[in-house]
């Protein structure tokens, strides 16, 4: 039984409590939603069980392609026990398309294919709106060194390989997503989330979005986008239970 302890941060989506370990800590997924910086706020209901379930199998599949990883095991629907990294405060953005703030920045039409992938790092800071940095500004910050940056950036186009190949057999293309990294015991570890809050996943047919955009467009259906996802995704896994572990 874990036992939950004080609050260690809060976030748009999560809290984290620590626990009886000083090693471990415990994500609770809540529902509130943000965007736009915090200017719009709301509430999708069931998004916390649904990013809680989903960061679950992303996780573990990274675990099973040999991407080291904070998650431990899920608690309850809405609870996961992870490692406690000292968590890297720069975001990693990979996009596989054009979409969001990437066409507003550079002009390209919504949906573009990026060829090959484009790697994005922002500083993590509410503050300042976590501006775009590069690799010479994380190292005269002191954020990571370089061969942290190289290691993460390595891994981050690794995640994206796995990740968009699963989708797809799913119906679904991952458009982009956020990946946040943590040191734990002299290793680098992808941690926070991987989910429909931090990353843009379309139908592949009808390349309606599935995700937080959703409500952020005020595209309507978001609880049920959320939950379409999560359905895909558990039968995906249902199905590889039943062929003996080969998809």
């Amino acid at each position: 039984m874990v036992e939950v302890g004080q609050l260690l941060a809060e976030g748009k989506g999560k809290r984290i409590y620590a626990t009886d370990d000083p090693r471990k800590a415990v994500v609770y997924f809540k529902d509130e939603a943000m965007a736009f910086h915090g200017l719009k706020r709301g509430r999708i209901l069931g998004k916390g069980e649904v990013n809680n379930a989903v960061s679950r199998q992303f996780f573990q599949l990274l675990k099973k392609n040999g991407i080291e990883n904070h998650y431990l095991e899920q608690i309850d629907s809405r609870q996961s026990l992870v490692w406690r990294a000292e968590m890297i405060p720069v975001e990693v953005k990979v996009r596989n398309r054009a979409a969001g703030s990437l066409s507003r920045r550079i002009g390209l039409s919504t949906g573009t294919v990026l060829e090959p992938p484009v790697l994005e790092l922002f500083l993590k800071d509410d503050y300042l709106e976590n501006p775009m940095v590069n690799i010479s500004h994380i190292l005269a910050m002191k954020l990571a060194t370089k061969a942290e940056m190289d290691e993460i950036c390595r891994t981050a186009l690794r995640v994206n390989d796995i990740i968009t190949a699963y989708m797809k057999e799913i119906g679904v293309e991952v458009i982009d997503f956020k990946l946040e990294f943590g040191r734990f015991e002299g290793r680098i570890l992808v941690a926070d989330e991987i989910s429909p809050d931090t990353a843009r996943f379309w139908d592949v047919r009808t390349h309606e979005p599935l995700d937080i955009d959703r409500f952020r467009r005020d595209l309507g259906n978001v609880e049920q986008a959320y939950q379409e996802l999560l359905h895909r995704m558990m039968g995906m896994d249902d199905a590889t239970e039943g062929d003996g572990g080969n998809a």
